[in-house]
Parts: structure tokens; sequence; C-alpha cells
């Protein structure tokens, strides 16, 4: 992911600004991505000043995830603003805040960052727009529903404990 390598010791004083395009072939080159496909757009300014450098990213799509109903693929658009900050140092170290980047080294792939930042832009719940979800698999939950009674129910037919506790609560 050459793409998405950044070298810190080459960028000038100031802000940077840089663009990537986010496709299929993006997701999946990620071992390990959850997300396999989408259409984005990731806009990054690089701030520097010295060995320190803020990084803001705003990304932007959709991406297809299957929907919670139906699990038909469906687009869920993405709307993601967050930031970082780096520093050059002696040694590698990303679980710090800020990120330390070696100095002989001075390269910063932002590949997996940028795929945590979608992933978390995500909704918990994705569902087709009222009347989108696929109609067959929408009877068949309906035909198949916990509380969906059948005409041939009746109280008589219940449980006695439940019986029991009704006579409690009254």
């Amino acid at each position: 992911m050459d793409d998405f390598q950044i070298d810190l010791r080459d960028l000038k004083e100031g802000l940077t600004e840089m663009s990537f395009p986010l496709d299929d072939g993006f997701f999946g080159r990620l071992d390990g991505a959850s997300l396999k496909k989408g259409k984005l757009r990731c806009d990054l300014s690089v701030c520097r000043t010295g060995t320190f450098f803020e990084l803001k990213f705003h990304i932007e799509g959709v991406v297809v995830v299957p929907c919670d109903l139906c699990l038909d693929d469906m687009e869920q658009p993405i709307v993601a603003d967050q930031a970082i900050a780096c520093k050059l140092g002696d040694e590698d170290r990303s679980d710090d805040d800020p990120i330390v980047v070696a100095r002989e080294n001075g390269v910063l792939d932002i590949s997996w960052l940028v795929y945590e930042f979608v992933n978390l832009a995500v909704p918990i719940r994705h569902v087709h727009a009222p009347g989108k979800c696929n109609a067959a698999m929408m009877s068949l939950l309906d035909e198949y529903s916990v509380s969906r009674r059948d005409d041939g129910d009746s109280d008589d037919d219940s449980d006695p404990r439940w019986d029991a506790l009704r006579k409690l609560k009254k």
C-alpha cells in the first residue's frame, strides 16, 4: 500500500494536503478487514511544526454492508472526521499519544488508520430504507416471527405456570 505511506521527513513546514481514493481494491489489500467494498475519498491535511505532525482526516462516501433485516448488500453512507498527532522519535511506538515514528525511517503507514476510521463510522444498526428490503426474506421473517400469533392460538393452550403468575398479578 505504497499510496498510504507518508514520508514525514519530506514534508515541508506548515500545511500539506493530500487526497486518497478508497475503493474495493483498498479494502481487498487489507488483511483482516471486515469491510470488503466501498467507494470513498479520504482528504488528509498534515500540519508540520518541527518534528511534530497533526494529521486531520475527512472521509466521505459509501461502504457496502449487509442489511441487518434481509441480509442483502446495501450502501451505507459514511462521513468521518478524525485527527491524530505524531512525532519523529528514536523508535516506532504506536501505543503512545502522539504516535512516534522512528527518525531513520520517517514513514507513517496510514492505511490501517484510515480503515479503522471508516469502520468506526459505520453505524451499529444498518437497514435498508423502508420498503427497500428483499421482499422474499421479509415475508419469511414475518412468517417465522415469534411475536406473530396464529388464529388458532388461544388462552386455553397457555402454559399453566403463566396462569398461576397471572393470578398472583390480580
